[in-house]
Protein backbone atom coordinates (compact mmCIF):
# COMPACT_ATOMS: atom_id res chain seq x y z
CA UNK A 1 0.00 0.00 0.00
CA UNK A 2 3.23 2.02 0.09
CA UNK A 3 4.56 4.23 -2.85
CA UNK A 4 5.73 7.76 -3.28
CA UNK A 5 3.15 10.59 -4.01
CA UNK A 6 4.49 11.35 -7.34
CA UNK A 7 3.58 7.45 -8.57
CA UNK A 8 0.50 7.47 -10.32
CA UNK A 9 0.34 3.96 -9.31
CA UNK A 10 -0.94 4.22 -5.55
CA UNK A 11 -3.01 1.58 -4.09
CA UNK A 12 -5.68 2.51 -1.71
CA UNK A 13 -6.81 -0.24 1.27
CA UNK A 14 -10.48 -1.27 1.74
CA UNK A 15 -10.85 -1.50 5.07
CA UNK A 16 -13.07 -4.03 6.67
CA UNK A 17 -15.52 -3.12 8.82
CA UNK A 18 -14.75 -2.60 12.69
CA UNK A 19 -11.19 -1.14 11.13
CA UNK A 20 -10.93 2.50 11.29
CA UNK A 21 -7.15 4.67 10.09
CA UNK A 22 -5.90 4.92 13.18
CA UNK A 23 -5.81 1.42 13.60
CA UNK A 24 -3.95 2.02 10.23
CA UNK A 25 -1.71 4.02 12.34
CA UNK A 26 -1.35 1.82 14.71
CA UNK A 27 -0.37 -0.98 12.48
CA UNK A 28 2.99 1.09 10.51
CA UNK A 29 3.87 2.52 13.89
CA UNK A 30 4.85 -1.32 14.99
CA UNK A 31 6.08 -2.92 11.72
CA UNK A 32 8.76 1.20 11.41
CA UNK A 33 9.63 -0.21 14.91
CA UNK A 34 12.08 -3.03 13.12
CA UNK A 35 12.18 -0.60 9.56
CA UNK A 36 13.94 2.83 10.54
CA UNK A 37 10.73 5.06 12.12
CA UNK A 38 10.16 7.36 9.00
CA UNK A 39 7.46 9.74 9.47
CA UNK A 40 4.17 8.78 7.22
CA UNK A 41 0.76 10.22 6.53
CA UNK A 42 -2.37 7.91 6.43
CA UNK A 43 -5.01 9.42 3.81
CA UNK A 44 -8.85 8.51 4.21
CA UNK A 45 -10.08 9.29 0.96
CA UNK A 46 -13.56 8.04 1.86
CA UNK A 47 -13.23 12.26 3.43
CA UNK A 48 -13.30 13.44 0.11
CA UNK A 49 -16.76 11.76 -0.77
CA UNK A 50 -18.22 13.14 2.76
CA UNK A 51 -17.02 16.70 1.92
CA UNK A 52 -18.13 16.47 -1.36
CA UNK A 53 -21.63 15.56 -0.27
CA UNK A 54 -21.24 18.35 2.61
CA UNK A 55 -20.60 21.19 -0.55
CA UNK A 56 -23.34 19.78 -2.73
CA UNK A 57 -25.52 19.94 0.27
CA UNK A 58 -24.86 23.59 1.17
CA UNK A 59 -23.19 25.12 -1.19
CA UNK A 60 -25.03 23.95 -4.48
CA UNK A 61 -25.29 25.06 -7.38
CA UNK A 62 -22.03 26.20 -6.65
CA UNK A 63 -19.06 24.03 -8.69
CA UNK A 64 -16.07 23.50 -6.89
CA UNK A 65 -12.71 24.43 -8.63
CA UNK A 66 -10.08 22.57 -6.37
CA UNK A 67 -6.35 24.15 -6.22
CA UNK A 68 -4.40 21.55 -7.25
CA UNK A 69 -1.10 23.29 -4.84
CA UNK A 70 -3.42 22.34 -1.60
CA UNK A 71 -2.83 18.77 -2.19
CA UNK A 72 -1.27 18.01 -5.58
CA UNK A 73 -0.87 13.75 -4.86
CA UNK A 74 -2.68 11.28 -7.74
CA UNK A 75 -5.06 10.01 -5.54
CA UNK A 76 -6.52 12.98 -4.68
CA UNK A 77 -6.76 14.20 -7.50
CA UNK A 78 -7.95 11.36 -9.60
CA UNK A 79 -10.66 10.80 -7.25
CA UNK A 80 -12.36 14.67 -7.21
CA UNK A 81 -11.96 14.59 -10.69
CA UNK A 82 -14.36 11.77 -10.92
CA UNK A 83 -16.55 13.66 -8.55
CA UNK A 84 -17.16 16.04 -10.77
CA UNK A 85 -15.16 18.66 -9.12
CA UNK A 86 -12.65 21.50 -11.33
CA UNK A 87 -9.16 22.49 -10.89
CA UNK A 88 -7.37 25.21 -10.80
CA UNK A 89 -3.74 25.84 -11.23
CA UNK A 90 -0.90 28.14 -10.41
CA UNK A 91 2.09 26.47 -12.25
CA UNK A 92 3.06 24.39 -15.95
CA UNK A 93 3.68 21.63 -13.52
CA UNK A 94 0.40 21.44 -11.61
CA UNK A 95 -1.45 21.88 -15.34
CA UNK A 96 0.81 19.13 -17.06
CA UNK A 97 -0.07 16.78 -13.83
CA UNK A 98 -3.84 17.12 -14.72
CA UNK A 99 -2.74 16.48 -18.36
CA UNK A 100 -1.47 13.08 -17.46
CA UNK A 101 -4.35 12.27 -15.69
CA UNK A 102 -6.36 12.46 -18.01
CA UNK A 103 -8.87 15.46 -16.93
CA UNK A 104 -10.21 17.60 -19.51
CA UNK A 105 -8.79 21.25 -20.41
CA UNK A 106 -12.58 22.76 -20.13
CA UNK A 107 -11.97 21.76 -16.27
CA UNK A 108 -9.28 23.56 -15.50
CA UNK A 109 -8.20 26.77 -14.73
CA UNK A 110 -4.69 28.96 -14.71
CA UNK A 111 -5.66 31.35 -12.04
CA UNK A 112 -1.70 32.70 -10.79
CA UNK A 113 -1.62 36.50 -10.75
CA UNK A 114 1.95 36.34 -12.13
CA UNK A 115 2.40 34.01 -15.00
CA UNK A 116 5.08 33.11 -16.55
CA UNK A 117 5.16 33.64 -20.10
CA UNK A 118 5.87 29.97 -21.18
CA UNK A 119 3.19 28.76 -18.65
CA UNK A 120 0.74 30.60 -20.80
CA UNK A 121 2.07 29.18 -23.95
CA UNK A 122 1.68 25.74 -22.18
CA UNK A 123 -1.49 26.30 -20.83
CA UNK A 124 -2.58 27.62 -25.28
CA UNK A 125 -1.14 24.39 -26.17
CA UNK A 126 -3.23 22.43 -23.98
CA UNK A 127 -6.41 23.84 -24.36
CA UNK A 128 -6.58 25.87 -21.18
CA UNK A 129 -8.17 28.92 -21.76
CA UNK A 130 -9.91 30.47 -19.26
CA UNK A 131 -7.45 32.27 -16.46
CA UNK A 132 -7.26 35.48 -14.30
CA UNK A 133 -5.85 38.95 -14.65
CA UNK A 134 -5.52 41.85 -13.21
CA UNK A 135 -3.29 44.88 -14.92
CA UNK A 136 -2.51 45.77 -17.86
CA UNK A 137 1.06 44.23 -18.48
CA UNK A 138 -0.54 40.76 -17.75
CA UNK A 139 -3.15 41.44 -19.69
CA UNK A 140 -0.79 42.40 -22.76
CA UNK A 141 1.26 39.22 -21.86
CA UNK A 142 -1.79 37.21 -22.31
CA UNK A 143 -2.78 38.84 -25.50
CA UNK A 144 0.72 37.68 -26.84
CA UNK A 145 0.82 34.51 -25.62
CA UNK A 146 -2.78 32.79 -25.82
CA UNK A 147 -4.84 34.58 -28.23
CA UNK A 148 -7.85 32.46 -27.23
CA UNK A 149 -7.69 32.81 -23.66
CA UNK A 150 -10.87 34.13 -21.63
CA UNK A 151 -10.50 35.74 -18.88
CA UNK A 152 -11.84 36.30 -15.26
CA UNK A 153 -10.96 39.65 -14.25
CA UNK A 154 -9.57 39.87 -10.66
CA UNK A 155 -10.80 42.67 -8.46
CA UNK A 156 -9.84 43.29 -4.94
CA UNK A 157 -11.74 42.69 -1.83
CA UNK A 158 -11.37 45.51 0.74
CA UNK A 159 -10.78 43.72 3.93
CA UNK A 160 -8.75 43.85 7.63
CA UNK A 161 -7.53 40.61 8.46
CA UNK A 162 -6.53 39.77 11.81
CA UNK A 163 -3.07 42.03 11.32
CA UNK A 164 -4.82 45.06 10.29
CA UNK A 165 -3.50 45.27 7.16
CA UNK A 166 -5.49 45.54 3.82
CA UNK A 167 -5.73 42.92 1.79
CA UNK A 168 -5.01 44.50 -1.46
CA UNK A 169 -1.90 42.44 -2.89
CA UNK A 170 -3.67 40.80 -5.40
CA UNK A 171 -7.13 42.03 -7.46
CA UNK A 172 -7.53 45.26 -9.45
CA UNK A 173 -10.00 48.24 -8.52
CA UNK A 174 -13.37 48.95 -10.12
CA UNK A 175 -11.68 52.02 -11.82
CA UNK A 176 -8.89 50.00 -13.35
CA UNK A 177 -11.48 47.48 -14.39
CA UNK A 178 -13.07 49.87 -16.94
CA UNK A 179 -9.43 50.56 -18.58
CA UNK A 180 -8.68 46.51 -18.48
CA UNK A 181 -11.86 46.25 -20.52
CA UNK A 182 -10.56 48.96 -22.62
CA UNK A 183 -7.32 47.09 -23.27
CA UNK A 184 -8.55 43.61 -23.74
CA UNK A 185 -11.03 45.25 -26.90
CA UNK A 186 -7.70 46.74 -28.38
CA UNK A 187 -5.68 43.47 -28.22
CA UNK A 188 -9.19 41.42 -28.81
CA UNK A 189 -9.30 39.18 -25.53
CA UNK A 190 -11.93 37.89 -24.43
CA UNK A 191 -13.14 38.86 -20.81
CA UNK A 192 -15.83 36.68 -19.24
CA UNK A 193 -15.98 37.05 -15.66
CA UNK A 194 -15.11 38.15 -12.58
CA UNK A 195 -13.27 36.70 -9.64
CA UNK A 196 -12.46 37.80 -5.95
CA UNK A 197 -10.65 36.01 -3.27
CA UNK A 198 -11.88 36.69 1.04
CA UNK A 199 -8.65 36.18 2.63
CA UNK A 200 -9.42 33.37 5.45
CA UNK A 201 -8.28 35.48 7.83
CA UNK A 202 -11.19 37.88 7.31
CA UNK A 203 -13.45 37.43 10.20
CA UNK A 204 -16.30 39.79 8.90
CA UNK A 205 -18.89 38.58 6.60
CA UNK A 206 -19.88 41.67 5.34
CA UNK A 207 -17.17 41.78 3.13
CA UNK A 208 -18.84 39.21 0.53
CA UNK A 209 -21.37 41.62 0.53
CA UNK A 210 -18.80 44.15 -1.26
CA UNK A 211 -17.21 41.73 -3.33
CA UNK A 212 -20.48 40.18 -4.50
CA UNK A 213 -22.15 43.88 -5.30
CA UNK A 214 -18.25 44.91 -6.96
CA UNK A 215 -18.65 41.96 -9.07
CA UNK A 216 -21.93 43.08 -10.47
CA UNK A 217 -21.01 46.56 -11.38
CA UNK A 218 -17.78 44.72 -13.41
CA UNK A 219 -20.95 42.94 -14.90
CA UNK A 220 -22.57 45.70 -15.97
CA UNK A 221 -19.39 47.42 -17.28
CA UNK A 222 -18.77 44.56 -19.33
CA UNK A 223 -21.91 45.20 -21.25
CA UNK A 224 -20.99 48.51 -22.13
CA UNK A 225 -18.34 47.09 -24.09
CA UNK A 226 -19.85 43.89 -25.81
CA UNK A 227 -18.32 41.43 -23.49
CA UNK A 228 -20.51 38.62 -22.86
CA UNK A 229 -19.77 37.26 -18.77
CA UNK A 230 -20.87 34.31 -17.31
CA UNK A 231 -18.50 33.30 -14.53
CA UNK A 232 -18.25 34.37 -10.81
CA UNK A 233 -15.44 33.29 -9.25
CA UNK A 234 -16.43 33.38 -5.54
CA UNK A 235 -12.64 32.16 -4.39
CA UNK A 236 -11.76 30.10 -1.27
CA UNK A 237 -10.70 30.16 2.07
CA UNK A 238 -13.35 27.32 3.02
CA UNK A 239 -11.51 26.02 6.43
CA UNK A 240 -13.15 22.54 6.07
CA UNK A 241 -16.16 23.82 8.73
CA UNK A 242 -19.39 22.80 7.77
CA UNK A 243 -20.19 25.45 10.38
CA UNK A 244 -18.30 28.04 8.35
CA UNK A 245 -19.27 26.88 5.27
CA UNK A 246 -23.31 27.15 6.13
CA UNK A 247 -22.21 30.63 7.73
CA UNK A 248 -20.59 31.24 4.17
CA UNK A 249 -23.46 30.38 2.37
CA UNK A 250 -26.08 31.91 4.66
CA UNK A 251 -24.50 35.72 3.85
CA UNK A 252 -23.88 34.83 0.11
CA UNK A 253 -27.11 33.41 -0.82
CA UNK A 254 -29.13 35.78 -0.80
CA UNK A 255 -26.73 38.17 -2.51
CA UNK A 256 -26.31 35.81 -5.31
CA UNK A 257 -30.19 35.37 -5.63
CA UNK A 258 -30.02 39.49 -6.26
CA UNK A 259 -27.38 40.46 -7.70
CA UNK A 260 -27.04 36.74 -10.30
CA UNK A 261 -30.59 35.61 -10.26
CA UNK A 262 -30.60 32.16 -11.96
CA UNK A 263 -31.78 33.62 -15.31
CA UNK A 264 -29.21 35.96 -15.45
CA UNK A 265 -26.83 32.35 -17.10
CA UNK A 266 -23.90 33.55 -14.61
CA UNK A 267 -22.45 30.37 -13.58
CA UNK A 268 -21.13 30.94 -9.78
CA UNK A 269 -17.89 28.91 -9.07
CA UNK A 270 -15.60 28.40 -5.55
CA UNK A 271 -12.07 27.13 -5.29
CA UNK A 272 -12.45 25.08 -1.99
CA UNK A 273 -8.97 23.24 -1.23
CA UNK A 274 -8.22 22.66 2.11
CA UNK A 275 -12.04 21.70 3.01
CA UNK A 276 -11.43 18.84 0.68
CA UNK A 277 -8.48 17.19 1.92
CA UNK A 278 -7.22 18.81 5.30
CA UNK A 279 -9.40 16.38 7.44
CA UNK A 280 -8.31 13.26 4.92
CA UNK A 281 -4.64 13.44 6.20
CA UNK A 282 -3.25 12.22 9.17
CA UNK A 283 0.62 12.97 9.97
CA UNK A 284 2.93 10.27 12.09
CA UNK A 285 6.40 11.68 13.09
CA UNK A 286 8.93 10.07 15.13
CA UNK A 287 11.14 11.74 17.95
CA UNK A 288 14.98 11.63 16.76
CA UNK A 289 16.56 13.75 19.78
CA UNK A 290 15.54 15.35 23.48
CA UNK A 291 16.54 17.70 25.25
CA UNK A 292 16.14 19.46 28.41
CA UNK A 293 16.58 23.32 29.48
CA UNK A 294 16.07 24.90 32.28
CA UNK A 295 12.61 26.47 32.84
CA UNK A 296 13.33 30.23 32.96
CA UNK A 297 15.16 30.13 29.66
CA UNK A 298 12.92 28.26 27.54
CA UNK A 299 9.34 28.86 28.84
CA UNK A 300 7.21 31.02 26.43
CA UNK A 301 5.63 33.76 28.14
CA UNK A 302 1.54 32.23 28.65
CA UNK A 303 2.76 28.86 29.07
CA UNK A 304 2.67 28.12 32.72
CA UNK A 305 4.24 25.17 34.46
CA UNK A 306 3.42 23.97 38.36
CA UNK A 307 6.59 24.15 39.70
CA UNK A 308 9.63 26.26 37.87
CA UNK A 309 12.13 23.40 39.24
CA UNK A 310 10.53 21.40 36.85
CA UNK A 311 12.76 20.60 33.00
CA UNK A 312 11.44 21.97 29.78
CA UNK A 313 11.83 19.56 27.33
CA UNK A 314 12.66 20.43 23.26
CA UNK A 315 12.09 17.20 21.36
CA UNK A 316 13.21 17.31 17.73
CA UNK A 317 10.98 15.25 14.78
CA UNK A 318 12.06 13.31 11.99
CA UNK A 319 9.62 15.78 9.82
CA UNK A 320 9.20 19.87 9.82
CA UNK A 321 8.66 23.17 8.08
CA UNK A 322 11.08 21.99 5.64
CA UNK A 323 8.88 19.28 4.81
CA UNK A 324 5.25 18.83 5.42
CA UNK A 325 4.82 21.37 7.93
CA UNK A 326 6.29 23.89 5.62
CA UNK A 327 2.55 26.15 5.68
CA UNK A 328 4.41 26.84 8.84
CA UNK A 329 6.90 29.49 6.68
CA UNK A 330 4.10 31.33 5.47
CA UNK A 331 0.83 31.04 7.63
CA UNK A 332 -0.61 30.41 10.65
CA UNK A 333 -0.90 26.57 11.36
CA UNK A 334 -2.45 25.52 14.36
CA UNK A 335 0.26 21.81 14.49
CA UNK A 336 -2.01 20.34 18.19
CA UNK A 337 0.27 16.83 18.73
CA UNK A 338 -1.40 13.63 19.96
CA UNK A 339 1.33 11.38 22.20
CA UNK A 340 0.37 8.15 20.37
CA UNK A 341 2.05 5.74 23.50
CA UNK A 342 -0.25 5.11 26.37
CA UNK A 343 0.31 7.21 29.15
CA UNK A 344 -1.67 7.16 32.63
CA UNK A 345 -4.02 10.18 33.56
CA UNK A 346 -2.46 10.98 36.36
CA UNK A 347 1.08 11.01 34.40
CA UNK A 348 2.90 14.80 34.89
CA UNK A 349 2.62 16.81 31.94
CA UNK A 350 5.62 18.70 31.16
CA UNK A 351 6.45 22.29 29.44
CA UNK A 352 7.64 21.39 25.46
CA UNK A 353 8.41 22.63 22.50
CA UNK A 354 8.47 20.34 18.81
CA UNK A 355 11.21 20.92 16.26
CA UNK A 356 12.11 20.10 12.97
CA UNK A 357 15.38 18.15 12.11
CA UNK A 358 16.92 20.52 10.76
CA UNK A 359 18.28 22.49 13.50
CA UNK A 360 17.37 25.63 12.48
CA UNK A 361 15.79 28.21 14.63
CA UNK A 362 12.86 28.64 11.78
CA UNK A 363 12.10 25.11 12.28
CA UNK A 364 9.62 25.15 15.08
CA UNK A 365 6.31 23.10 14.56
CA UNK A 366 5.14 24.13 18.25
CA UNK A 367 5.99 26.71 20.33
CA UNK A 368 4.89 25.80 23.50
CA UNK A 369 2.47 22.45 24.61
CA UNK A 370 2.02 20.23 28.27
CA UNK A 371 3.17 16.65 27.43
CA UNK A 372 4.02 13.70 29.12
CA UNK A 373 7.66 13.14 29.00
CA UNK A 374 8.96 11.43 25.69
CA UNK A 375 12.01 9.24 24.69
CA UNK A 376 13.71 9.16 21.95
CA UNK A 377 11.55 7.15 19.17
CA UNK A 378 8.02 7.86 20.84
CA UNK A 379 5.53 9.02 18.22
CA UNK A 380 3.72 12.35 17.91
CA UNK A 381 0.56 12.13 15.46
CA UNK A 382 -0.83 15.32 13.94
CA UNK A 383 -4.57 15.04 12.50
CA UNK A 384 -5.58 17.79 9.70
CA UNK A 385 -2.58 17.89 7.41
CA UNK A 386 -3.54 17.05 4.52
CA UNK A 387 -3.05 20.62 2.90
CA UNK A 388 0.51 20.65 2.33
CA UNK A 389 3.26 19.49 -0.13
CA UNK A 390 2.75 15.86 0.85
CA UNK A 391 6.18 14.01 -0.01
CA UNK A 392 7.21 16.82 -1.96
CA UNK A 393 11.09 17.07 -2.61
CA UNK A 394 12.94 19.42 0.26
CA UNK A 395 15.70 21.73 0.15
CA UNK A 396 16.96 20.19 3.41
CA UNK A 397 19.78 17.52 3.22
CA UNK A 398 18.72 14.12 3.52
CA UNK A 399 15.18 14.83 4.18
CA UNK A 400 13.12 11.73 3.64
CA UNK A 401 9.52 12.15 2.17
CA UNK A 402 7.12 10.65 4.14
CA UNK A 403 5.40 7.70 2.49
CA UNK A 404 1.78 7.82 1.97
CA UNK A 405 -0.71 5.37 2.48
CA UNK A 406 -4.45 5.47 1.34
CA UNK A 407 -7.31 3.76 2.67
CA UNK A 408 -10.64 4.13 2.47
CA UNK A 409 -14.23 2.50 3.93
CA UNK A 410 -16.33 -0.33 2.18
CA UNK A 411 -19.50 1.81 2.81
CA UNK A 412 -17.26 4.98 1.69
CA UNK A 413 -16.54 2.67 -1.78
CA UNK A 414 -19.91 1.95 -2.37
CA UNK A 415 -20.86 5.51 -1.53
CA UNK A 416 -18.87 6.63 -4.79
CA UNK A 417 -20.52 3.51 -6.61
CA UNK A 418 -23.84 4.77 -5.88
CA UNK A 419 -22.42 8.15 -6.83
CA UNK A 420 -21.68 7.08 -10.60
CA UNK A 421 -17.81 6.73 -10.54
CA UNK A 422 -16.69 4.56 -13.16
CA UNK A 423 -16.18 1.11 -12.02
CA UNK A 424 -12.28 1.42 -13.54
CA UNK A 425 -11.43 3.91 -11.49
CA UNK A 426 -13.05 2.83 -8.26
CA UNK A 427 -11.40 -0.95 -9.30
CA UNK A 428 -7.62 0.22 -10.73
CA UNK A 429 -5.92 1.03 -7.17
CA UNK A 430 -8.01 -0.75 -4.43
CA UNK A 431 -7.25 -3.86 -2.49
CA UNK A 432 -8.76 -5.71 0.41
CA UNK A 433 -7.86 -5.21 4.05
CA UNK A 434 -8.69 -8.14 6.21
CA UNK A 435 -9.99 -7.96 9.92
CA UNK A 436 -6.77 -9.24 11.04
CA UNK A 437 -5.34 -5.76 10.46
CA UNK A 438 -2.08 -6.80 9.09
CA UNK A 439 -1.23 -4.71 6.00
CA UNK A 440 1.83 -5.64 4.85
CA UNK A 441 2.13 -6.71 1.34
CA UNK A 442 2.16 -10.39 1.48
CA UNK A 443 -1.81 -9.61 3.36
CA UNK A 444 -2.81 -7.63 0.42
CA UNK A 445 -6.10 -9.13 -1.89
CA UNK A 446 -6.78 -7.39 -5.02
CA UNK A 447 -10.60 -6.67 -5.40
CA UNK A 448 -9.76 -6.69 -9.06
CA UNK A 449 -9.32 -10.06 -9.14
Amino acid sequence: MKGLPEDANYSIGLLDEGITPADVIDNYIFEQTHTGKKAFFVGDLGKLMKKRIEWQNVMAPIKPFYPVRCNSTPAVLEILAALGTGFVCSSKTEMAMLQDLAIAPENIMYINPCKQASHIKYAAKAGINIMTCDNDIELQKIARNHPNARLLLHIATEEINGVEEMSMKFGTTLKTCRHLMELAKELEVQIVGVKFHVSNSCKEPQVYLHAISDARCVFDMAEEFGFKMNILDIGGSFTGSELQLKEVNRVISPLLVDYFPEESGVNVIAEPGCYYVSSAFTLAVNIIAKKAVEYDKHLSSGMEQARSNEPVFMYYMNDGVYGSFSNKLSEKLNAIPEVHKKYKEDEPLFASSLWGPSCDELDQIVESCLLPELSVGDWLIFDNMGSGPLGERSTFNDYQRPLIYYVMSFSDWYEMQDAGIPSDTLMKNFFFVPSCIQLSPEDRFSTAA
